[in-house]
């Protein structure tokens, strides 16, 4: 498993975006690495707003691919292999998504503020108590 130091010094690679370590969390008995990234919401709009999005995944499925020097998430504790995708705008992402091979959920925290948690995991991080462990607000 990986150290906080490990966490800190590289990024997150989550949908073909780069996700900065923030913090550590326990939910439910499980250790979880939260992420977080600011991104405009579109470039074609006037005044674009600012996006802060956040990433929450049990510590044990954040492992280090040592050919890229990012992070990766995989159940199964070893990197997966690299996929080469698009990266989509956020409004346009579905809300229940595949990653890795693992169900996903987005949900928005505000009008501007959006989480990603493993579907598995949906109920206890997204209700009160796992949104107040997680610092989600």
């Amino acid at each position: 498993m990986l150290t906080v130091a490990d966490l800190e010094v590289n990024v997150l690679d989550f949908r073909q975006r780069s996700f900065q370590f923030e913090r550590l969390a326990e939910v439910g008995g499980t250790a979880f690495a939260v992420f977080s990234r600011t991104e405009t919401e579109t470039e074609r709009q006037l005044r674009p707003k600012l996006l802060r999005l956040t990433v929450v995944a049990p510590l044990p499925w954040v492992v280090l691919d040592a050919t890229t020097e990012t992070l990766r998430i995989s159940k199964e504790g070893r990197p997966p292999p690299a996929i080469e995708a698009l990266a989509v705008e956020v409004a346009a992402e579905p809300s229940e998504f595949d990653e890795e091979g693992q169900p996903w959920r987005r949900a928005e925290l505000g009008p501007t503020a959006f989480v990603y948690v493993p579907a598995a995991h949906a109920a206890e991080l997204l209700g009160p108590e796992g949104r107040s462990r997680l610092g989600l607000g």
